[in-house]
């Protein structure tokens, strides 16, 4: 497997992937092209005999100088379970840190008990929110009525 860096010719790759990787969920419009143009140093695809497998979607935080933010991460439905997705997070963790960052955050939905599990055995920790669903900390209306979401924070 090879991870690089994504480039902004990419989106077209992946975007009609992403609603099939998530068993047909309308989620292709939370990752519009404008990531894939201006977030190169710290985006990664992986690929295996030249398919794209994966790939994650994070930045830098503009605002909070010792952070960074996975957006949005995917790993082909066939290629579960082989790491592709737990590498593509230490590259990424490796490269924020390098850039002088010291903690990852990113936001799930409380009714993704995969992320949340994933989450969760990556090292990260959900914050405290003001409410519980399922014994997870979640903050409501985060992104909206109704919008609830988990947010979890790591130290690298």
């Amino acid at each position: 497997m090879n991870i690089r860096s994504a480039k902004g010719s990419d989106y077209a790759l992946i975007s009609p992937l992403i609603n099939d990787w998530w068993g047909g969920r309308p989620m292709s419009d939370m990752l519009p092209k404008l990531f894939f143009d201006h977030f190169n140093a710290t985006s990664f695809i992986a690929e295996k005999e030249g398919r794209i497998v994966g790939f994650l979607i994070g930045f830098l935080s503009q605002t909070y100088s010792d952070e960074a933010y996975i957006h949005f991460a995917g790993v082909h439905p066939a290629y579960r379970k082989h790491h592709i997705g737990k590498r593509l997070y230490e590259v990424f963790f490796e490269t924020v840190k390098r850039l002088g960052r010291n903690e990852v955050r990113c936001v799930t939905s409380p009714s993704n008990q995969v992320s949340i599990a994933y989450h969760t055995k990556m090292g990260f920790e959900a914050e405290k929110g003001d409410k519980e669903v399922d014994g997870v900390p979640v903050f409501a209306d985060y992104d909206g009525a109704r919008q609830d979401r988990v947010l979890f924070v790591k130290k690298i």
